[in-house]
């Protein structure tokens, strides 16, 4: 039965995106339904939207349709099916003359160049395609390091606590090669010569080698290190395919990547990245130890913002180094108040509207995702389109960033050894510079105030007078909440672009 529903939200889904023949590529997260599409202005954006199943859509590089987590793991493959049965029955199309061809590409052109994809935020998407496939293991071998941190303090098992501490740092020992190797695949090289070149900054061997009258230390220059390393490796390796000539290619261009690239880390890099990230982290810990309630404030109530505008990518070096230097990153738990906010937006807007059914089921279906840290079917199907609950979600966030902030300018650190996931998913996750049940006991106070703050900036002042009368009124399920909103005057925006939220 769950299948059939299942496969009906993905047939509903189909025809509104152009159907099968317009559908190029199917993949998901944790929450969205990920689509490429040939040909942007088939796609029914109102209709879309209008469907019950559906929390919002974004259009990035590619077109995503707000499904929510396990829903979306589950609608995929029957959408893929759906895509799949919908392509062999489809009869051979006739092919496409020079001026179709050329008046094609043309729209596809625009259409990308509207997408307002600059170049800095295109970086900022490479870097982030670095590290985001490393997240599983960073939070495998976090978890793992949590349990051994407990039995090691507990003084249990101490036959079993070394073999944990193999496999929880096994990984992190070598991450600047995984870094290496993703980098160069992602600005077009040879993955492997981008590991082989990230590799010798852990090698142990580098001890040996003086770099400005110091030795180089195994490690040295980390993450931020093995990314620029690779990225030489990349336009090394560019260079010699473009002059070196075919028949000595196979022989001369790996080895002056790996040579060129190589000397470069080892004497320039290295010691660079060492500084910069040495830099990081004395920063980081220096902004919270000594303005920690400001700039708590300013990372917990901004973070919302920054995901809708895809800027928090930036971040991503930055916890991983700070993971890598000290075991912890001091700025997630942070940055995790801010779905702390949204969740007691949510239930104030839950409380302000008893009678508009389509909204609270929205948000009781989003709700459970919400403690747990996915915060997208509460931002793409409530806070974002109502404009306002937006708005004090991320009062409520800087409440409690402040909160964690607070708590660190005396004394009190707390971080995550792993970076993805928040809310309550990230209380295994925890690590400080105290035991761990102070750790709880901060990170637990920070959510609590932004829940509580969340709510009541929302109760009391998430909605003007006539957005109460437009929205306190009998919803079917089957309507959007959005679509009922445009009844009125002062109608707030869809969530149907991010980068567009409603006025307040």
């Amino acid at each position: 039965m769950t299948e059939n529903k299942n496969r009906a939200v993905a047939a509903a889904i189909l025809p509104l995106v152009g159907g099968a023949a317009n559908v190029t590529s199917v993949v998901h997260c944790m929450t969205r339904l990920r689509l490429g599409l040939a040909d942007r202005s088939l796609v029914q954006d109102e209709a879309l939207k209008a469907l019950p199943d559906v929390m919002g859509v974004v259009e990035d590089d590619t077109y995503q349709i707000v499904l929510g987590p396990g829903k979306v793991a589950r609608v995929t493959p029957e959408f893929e099916t759906l895509v799949e049965e919908g392509k062999a029955a489809a009869p051979a199309a006739p092919a496409k003359t020079a001026d179709e061809l050329a008046a094609q590409g043309a729209a596809m052109k625009a259409a990308q160049k509207a997408k307002n994809n600059t170049p800095f935020k295109l970086f900022l998407r490479k870097i982030a395609n670095i590290f985001v496939p490393l997240i599983p293991a960073l939070i495998g071998c976090g978890i793992v390091a949590g349990i051994n941190g407990l039995l090691i303090n507990l003084h249990w098992l101490p036959t079993v606590t070394p073999a944990l501490a193999a496999i929880s740092s096994g990984f992190m020992s070598l991450i600047a090669v995984f870094v290496g190797y993703n980098a160069a695949k992602e600005f077009g090289g040879t993955p492997i010569l981008g590991g082989a070149v990230a590799s010798i900054i852990v090698y142990a061997g580098v001890a040996n080698i003086s770099v400005f009258g110091e030795k180089l230390s195994p490690g040295q220059g980390g993450v931020l290190g093995a990314m620029g390393a690779a990225i030489l490796a990349v336009y090394v390796e560019k260079w010699c395919r473009k002059w070196v000539p075919e028949s000595l290619d196979v022989l001369v261009t790996p080895t002056l990547t790996v040579l060129v690239s190589g000397l470069v880390t080892i004497f320039g890099l290295m010691y660079v990245a060492g500084e910069i990230s040495t830099g990081i982290g004395t920063a980081a810990n220096w902004l919270l130890d000594s303005a920690g309630v400001f700039a708590g404030a300013i990372l917990g109530g901004l973070f919302l913002p920054l995901v809708m505008l895809g800027l928090h990518q930036a971040l991503i070096p930055i916890h991983t180094t700070l993971i890598e230097q000290q075991g912890y990153t001091v700025l997630l738990p942070i940055l995790a108040m801010a779905g702390a906010g949204q969740v007691g937006s949510a239930i104030a807007v839950f409380k302000r509207l008893p009678r508009n059914t389509s909204l609270r089921k929205t948000i009781k279906s989003a709700l459970p995702a919400g403690f747990l840290g996915v915060g997208e079917p509460l931002i793409y199907g409530v806070s974002l389109p109502l404009g306002r609950p937006f708005i004090t979600a991320c009062i409520g966030g800087a409440a409690g960033g402040a909160f964690i902030g607070f708590f660190s300018m005396v004394g009190y650190q707390v971080g995550s050894t792993a970076i993805g996931p928040s809310g309550w998913a990230l209380f295994p996750l925890l690590d400080g510079n105290h035991n761990i049940g102070i750790d709880i006991a901060i990170y637990a106070g920070g959510l609590l105030v932004g829940y509580i703050v969340g709510y009541f900036a929302t109760y009391y002042f998430g909605f003007t007078k006539e957005m109460l009368v437009e929205l306190n009124a009998d919803v079917d399920a089957g309507e959007s909440p959005e679509a009922h909103a445009e009844q009125g005057p002062s109608a707030p925006k869809t969530a149907a672009d991010p980068k567009e939220p409603a006025k307040v």
